[in-house]
């Protein structure tokens, strides 16, 4: 499906897009707004109440068109349809790659292997509402009859990351007497911080393992069992346990009712999870109802990917983008900066499914790539932001492309709290584009009353470069429904992105090998094993952390 013996830096659209660049690269976007007065209508598409302004970026019609061909040259519309009907596009380990079935609110049949798979998605669902309705209700108590308002979600990697994220996220829906934690660092801090503050005749565990052998989740489990064991008994665990998991033998062995075992599949990858039964924290803290509407936001913009052109296409001109400059301005960092307190944890989410996705230097045709893949992803939420690595963003000498995301009204409309941060994004967009020349810093400081001789001393120090590429997502509020947009969007952009380099974003071999030198270092920390088969530092840190431990 994906072709043999091709590089895509060779492809005749990507040699059109090194000529576009050459022509291109000193154009300054404030000449560009200053040429078309409806710039930012031409370069906006919008889903329902959700708007993507990608008017504040260094293309024009010619570049735009230059970059659809590259997706055409690619074939980005099969390989939408492929990874639509179930073909196993994941070549690494020959896996379909179905997230969207997770969310396909139509229920239209979709196949594995000859197989529909939306009945089994279907009774997944229906288990997690009957299941959280009934803890939410306090049918479902603790082992002294106690109703469970504390959730405790432990995982790592995709079964950590998305429901944390989404549930800070949708906070304000939480019932108001849930409350959710996450424990994923195998620090032992991570474990006790949490045991510290919670009940164990009020709290349930959710243990989220698909093969029931993660160290890092079943170490930090086996510590919190214990922990509830010490403090109710043996026969407590069974009220206070359930797993996320499709290993029923360990899930029973460790003393979990089998009947409280959710069930995912092999094609859903960790990082694209939250949608499955490893978000029964989110339907615990926001309701099933809510849970739902998260997937009805996130079909809503499938279809859009599947169906809409590709210049109108949300996630494919979010891919293109960072394309260009990734591969041909070679700016090599993006930065995301929500303006909701409640995504705070978005950027963290980001840099998984971008950095894990894409984050190779092997194509599809087993050769080593000689162009740039995934930028490294950083981000936080604004204004906070603004006081730390934005003076690098503005002046620094690397430019970094932002995605700002902002909500039109706010859960918490306090006085001018929300109209100020809506002006800073607002700002901090425009700031970059423009930026501000010598000439203007120098006016600038005459019309303040500064001295001539202090001005022109200032004036390099006070000038901004400008011409700093941005994207702007607007919405109407920040709920369910788009928080699944927002982060379909940006999965299916991270999808594009691996079409167009030719590498498999659904394996994440790089994380292996830490974890499996891990493994030998282990036994030698533990015992006074002799320390054998490291390079010098290795050896001689691992005889000093030793030292010190003793």
């Amino acid at each position: 499906m994906f072709g043999r013996k091709f590089e895509v830096n060779k492809l005749k659209s990507w040699k059109n897009l090194e000529k576009c660049y050459k022509k291109f690269a000193k154009t300054q976007m404030r000449d560009l707004f200053a040429k078309d007065s409806h710039r930012a209508e031409k370069y906006s598409i919008s889903l329902e109440n959700l708007t993507f302004d990608y008017s504040k970026n260094r293309i024009d019609d010619k570049i735009k068109e230059a970059l659809l061909q590259l997706a055409a040259e690619r074939n980005l519309g099969d390989k939408i349809e492929a990874m639509f009907a179930g073909e196993k596009i994941n070549q690494t380990e020959k896996r379909a790659v179905l997230h969207v079935a997770l969310r396909n609110r139509g229920h239209a049949p979709i196949y594995v292997d000859g197989k529909n798979v939306m009945p089994k998605i279907n009774e997944v669902l229906a288990k997690m509402r009957q299941f959280s309705e009934a803890v939410r209700l306090g049918k479902f108590t603790g082992h002294t009859g106690k109703k469970l308002t504390n959730i405790v979600n432990i995982g790592i990697g995709g079964s950590d990351l998305g429901p944390k994220m989404a549930c800070e996220a949708l906070r304000r829906y939480w019932a108001k007497d849930m409350k959710c934690y996450f424990i994923s660092n195998i620090d032992g801090t991570a474990c006790a911080e949490v045991l510290n503050k919670i009940d164990p005749e009020e709290t349930l565990f959710i243990i989220c393992s698909k093969t029931f052998t993660t160290i890092e989740t079943l170490t930090n489990a086996k510590t919190c069992r214990k922990w509830l064991v010490d403090a109710l008994g043996e026969h407590a665990v069974a009220k206070h346990f359930v797993a996320v998991s499709t290993n029923a033998k360990e899930v029973a062995k460790f003393g979990i009712d089998v009947e409280n075992m959710f069930e995912f599949w092999d094609f859903v990858g960790g990082r694209y999870s939250m949608w499955s039964a490893i978000g029964l924290s989110i339907a615990l803290a926001v309701g099933m109802d809510n849970f739902e509407k998260m997937l009805d936001g996130a079909y809503a913009m499938d279809m859009h990917f599947k169906n809409a052109g590709f210049a109108e296409n949300i996630p494919v001109m979010m891919a293109l983008l960072s394309i260009w400059y990734r591969d041909f301005f070679k700016f090599g960092a993006m930065a995301v900066i929500p303006y909701d307190q409640y995504l705070q944890y978005v950027p963290a989410y980001l840099q998984q499914l971008v950095m894990e996705s894409n984050g190779k230097s092997v194509n599809n045709e087993e050769k080593f790539v000689k162009y740039g893949t995934a930028p490294v992803l950083f981000g936080g939420a604004g204004t906070d932001v603004q006081h730390s690595f934005f003076q690098l963003i503005h002046q620094g000498t690397s430019v970094i492309p932002c995605d700002f995301i902002v909500p039109a009204i706010s859960h918490n409309e306090i006085g001018e709290h929300h109209e100020i941060l809506l002006a800073n994004v607002l700002a901090q967009g425009e700031a970059l584009m423009r930026g501000k020349t010598t000439t203007e810093a120098y006016e600038e400081m005459i019309k303040a009353g500064k001295s001539r001789e202090e001005a022109v001393a200032l004036k390099k120090y006070k000038s901004f470069s400008g011409n700093r590429p941005s994207n702007t997502f607007v919405f109407k509020k920040m709920d369910p429904y788009a928080l699944g947009m927002l982060i379909a969007a940006y999965e299916h952009k991270t999808f594009v992105e691996g079409v167009i380099w030719n590498i498999d974003s659904f394996d994440q071999m790089g994380v292996e090998l830490g974890k499996q030198m891990a493994l030998s270092i282990l036994p030698e920390l533990q015992n006074n094993a002799a320390t054998s088969d490291h390079d010098g530092s290795t050896a001689h840190l691992i005889k000093l952390i030793k030292d010190l431990r003793q």
